[in-house]
């Protein structure tokens, strides 16, 4: 009796481990930080899901779920007409949180400055090479600002933050616009790389001098030092859920595929390098199984994973958007 016990547990537990699923995701670091919470609880709650995603920057994202190399892709970019056509899977973007990217600095005895956007688009053409440099002085009354060079610090990947941030830059600057442009990778002019937010932000915190871009979640977890940014009425706004909010409130009316930009978005209070970040969800899963789980899990997050999106620094999905998105859940193979 004994030994067939054992046998009948050993027979479950064989059992469960053939139902286990494990699913792979990857791209986006931006947000990393609420995708590692959610993930890791929503396996805790699911004994047998297992929830694996790397973070390999947007563009290596889209690579690898355009070609079937993982589940799911994340990105902070949407992706173009072009990469949708010709991907070998038809995807959909599933908006999840929004998140502000902010400009961080090391530069010895100033804790707080003002940024115009087109001084950024300067700093990263390599125009304005000093921290003194009378632009950077014109938005800081009372600064005492360094007579040190800039080193400018940007991501090596192929990047949904570095898109949020030339997006906003090529907004504000006919030159960045007429030159670099926005992309994830574009062909910068000067500076140094870090791989992922996390690279960029240790950069920073490492060399004095160093400005670099990363989400705020990043700025704050580093305490390094972020400036305020001049928004589209004028105003200088600091990254918070509260700026990145307002912008989102710019977006009247959701497009059906989600694909929207909110940097430089109108209103007093927006924050103007603001984003959503998407997950990239094949519509039908070439392993059912599989697809149930995302589904289930993309349920999860927006009935229940949104509420823990301010605790680490992002806006949850406004609640007209939520509603939307889990009709397009649903809407899932």
């Amino acid at each position: 009796m004994k030994k067939t016990g054992i046998a009948v547990g050993l027979l479950m537990l064989a059992m469960g481990a053939a139902h286990a699923q494990k699913v792979t995701g990857a791209g986006a670091s931006f947000p990393l930080p609420i995708y590692s919470k959610w993930f890791s609880e929503y396996s805790t709650a699911h004994p047998g899901v297992e929830v694996n995603y790397q973070s390999i920057g947007s563009g290596g994202g889209i690579t690898q779920v355009t070609q079937g190399k993982v589940d799911f892709g994340a990105s902070d970019m949407p992706m173009t007409d072009a990469q949708l056509s010709s991907s070998s899977i038809k995807l959909v973007h599933i908006p999840t949180v929004l998140g502000a990217v902010v400009p961080v600095f090391n530069v010895p005895g100033v804790t707080n400055l003002k940024f115009s956007g087109d001084v950024l688009a300067d700093i990263y053409l390599n125009k304005i090479t000093n921290w003194n440099d009378s632009r950077i002085a014109k938005d800081n009354p009372g600064v005492s600002l360094p007579d040190k060079k800039i080193i400018v610090v940007h991501r090596s990947d192929g990047s949904g933050t570095s898109f949020i941030f030339t997006d906003y830059l090529s907004k504000v600057s006919s030159d960045w616009k007429g030159g670099p442009g926005s992309g994830t990778s574009p062909n910068w002019p000067t500076g140094v790389g870090g791989k992922g937010n996390e690279g960029v932000a240790g950069l920073v915190r490492q060399m004095g001098g160093a400005i670099g871009y990363v989400e705020l979640i990043y700025a704050l977890q580093n305490k390094i030092s972020f400036g305020e940014v001049k928004n589209a009425s004028g105003n200088f706004v600091r990254g918070s859920i509260e700026g990145v909010t307002a912008a989102a409130a710019s977006v009247k009316a959701m497009p059906a595929d989600y694909r929207v930009s909110i940097t430089n978005a109108p209103g007093a209070d927006a924050y103007p390098i603001s984003s959503f970040t998407y997950l990239l969800i094949p519509v039908k899963s070439v392993d059912p199984a599989k697809g149930k789980v995302l589904k289930d899990m993309l349920s999860w997050i927006v009935k229940s994973g949104e509420s823990e999106a301010s605790g680490l620094s992002y806006a949850p999905l406004p609640s007209s958007v939520a509603e939307k998105v889990l009709q397009t859940i649903y809407s899932l193979q």
